[in-house]
């Protein structure tokens, strides 16, 4: 697919992962509309010259507003999604079912919800790409919740390509390491050099431009289908 006849829809395209995307498919002459909870991403939005609808990935009806605003898509690039922290047994007793279910909530079916509904709306084909994380694969300490939510977005690849192939729709997923994201430059210099020095190479963190141009590249190569590739710079969590 030619990036500039890309219709894209880019959950949680107003920060992070998502908004380096946005920007850098609306630069290459995509058309785009971010979907983000926080309505101040239309001030992103208006910036990089995408279009922007207040949605909220878990609710059917916000979904279907968004997509009736965007129009015809054939692009979905799913980046929405909340990381927690909490062990299964801690100080302070078992981990609350409630982070765990929010967390699979938002990350897991929020982006299956998205993926569904968006799908319909495919008539000519498209290529859906969902954000998993090597936590699918590595998960540490304290990431139960989350490596839970990102590994079923990395299941989803294979079957969902398979349901899809009829319409012409391919489906990826892109497993992110540690990235340079705001959320993590909020945890101090110190901490994010911690971070780097267990990435074999390059022995850094790795930029969102590099997760739009992987992104880009699975648009534009129509061979990739049905598989979860990990973008870490051979990381490997310990």
């Amino acid at each position: 697919m030619d990036i500039q006849n890309t219709k894209a829809i880019i959950t949680g395209g107003a920060s992070g992962l998502g908004a380096a995307t946005a920007k850098a498919f609306t630069s290459a002459g995509a058309k785009v509309t971010i979907f983000d909870r926080d309505p101040d991403g239309a001030d992103y939005a208006a910036i990089i010259g995408a279009g922007f609808a207040a949605v909220d990935v878990t609710d059917e009806t916000s979904i279907t507003q968004g997509l009736d605003h965007a129009g015809v898509i054939n692009v979905v690039i799913n980046c929405a999604g909340i990381a927690t922290a909490e062990k299964t047994l801690g100080r302070d007793g078992p981990h609350a079912q409630s982070t765990f279910t929010r967390t699979v909530d938002i990350n897991l079916n929020g982006t299956f919800n998205v993926a569904r509904l968006a799908a319909a709306r495919m008539s000519d084909g498209g290529v859906i790409i969902n954000t998993a994380s090597v936590a699918a694969f590595d998960g540490q300490k304290g990431q139960a919740a989350y490596a839970a939510s990102k590994a079923g977005i990395a299941g989803l690849s294979l079957p969902m390509a398979r349901d899809l192939a009829r319409m012409g729709i391919r489906v990826m997923a892109i497993a992110p390491g540690i990235f340079r994201t705001p959320m993590l430059e909020g945890l101090g210099q110190e901490v994010m050099d911690g971070l780097a020095k267990d990435v074999i190479y390059p022995a850094r963190l790795g930029e969102p431009a590099e997760f739009a141009a992987l992104a880009r590249f699975i648009v534009e190569c129509d061979y990739l289908n049905g598989t979860t590739i990990r973008l870490d710079g051979a990381l490997r969590m310990p």
